[in-house]
């Protein structure tokens, strides 16, 4: 069952050139698939259109199999969890405990039961111990923790991250990846859809999206994609470190982090 599907997707800001011309693609329920592209590829636009920010106008979205348009989404935000780049503008309560019932109260989760919820998934992103802090405390990775466990309270059926390592610091941005492939793995049903410039995150997804001068122009695995440096390149990207090593290591296997590890003790102990 595709999750989301957009089909011949074009947007245009103020009658300029399509930032977005032809997009066509399908997201399959319980896949990664981080969508990628240099500045100015359409990453945004359509990270906008996913969530109900800006309106189709040309071309379709279904989330679902259900059109995504403005008398549809009321109903269909309450399938999509959405966190964006900035915590701090995601913060509603005093503390993490407050922050994480106000969606429950929307949804008006009776007050017996939300504490269990609570609970959850505060411990499933590694944030129980933090309840009672408030989120100024916080570091940057923290928060976005907070903000994945507050969406994930929801239950939604498809996570969708903007951005969402894109103002933290390397170690902030490592427990986030970390974070994002344990929940994939304690939570096979959920959808996950990263939107992000950091090729990093790319690693590990099952499926890459790269978009280049508003048109999708590689769909399929990371492995695929970074095998070639020559496309990599010409896509205007980055190439993840592991990737760089594995170019100069043939026998070293990029998607496998016990053979990383080994071959990182193993240049550590030759110096």
């Amino acid at each position: 069952m595709a999750m989301i599907k957009v089909d011949h997707l074009h947007y245009t800001y103020d009658g300029q050139r399509d930032v977005l011309n032809d997009v066509s693609f399908a997201i399959q329920k319980g896949q990664y698939v981080v969508l990628m592209g240099h500045n100015g590829s359409g990453k945004s636009t359509l990270a906008k259109l996913l969530a109900g920010l800006l309106e189709v106008k040309r071309g379709e979205i279904h989330i679902q199999d259900q059109l995504l348009q403005p008398k549809t989404i009321k109903d269909i935000r309450h399938r999509l969890g959405i966190v964006f780049q900035n915590p701090d503008n995601q913060f509603i309560g005093a503390t993490v405990a407050d922050d994480l019932a106000f969606g429950l109260e929307n949804r008006r989760v009776p007050q017996e039961k939300m504490q269990a919820i609570i609970d959850q998934f505060s411990e499933r992103v590694g944030m129980k111990a933090f309840l009672h802090q408030e989120p100024a405390s916080l570091s940057g990775g923290q928060k976005q923790r907070v903000a994945i466990a507050g969406v994930l309270a929801m239950q939604p059926s498809i996570l969708l991250l903007d951005e969402a390592t894109a103002m933290l610091d390397p170690q902030g941005k490592k427990e986030i990846r970390d974070l994002i492939i344990a929940i994939k793995e304690t939570m096979p049903d959920l959808t996950i859809v990263a939107i992000t410039h950091d090729v990093e995150e790319a690693v590990l997804a099952d499926e890459v999206l790269v978009l280049n001068q508003g048109r999708l122009a590689y769909q399929g695995t990371p492995e695929q994609l970074f095998k070639d440096p020559t496309q990599v390149k010409t896509l205007r990207l980055d190439m993840p470190f592991v990737y760089q090593l594995h170019h100069q290591f043939p026998k070293l296997n990029p998607t496998d982090r016990d053979d990383l590890n080994a071959w990182a003790a193993q240049l550590w102990t030759s110096k």
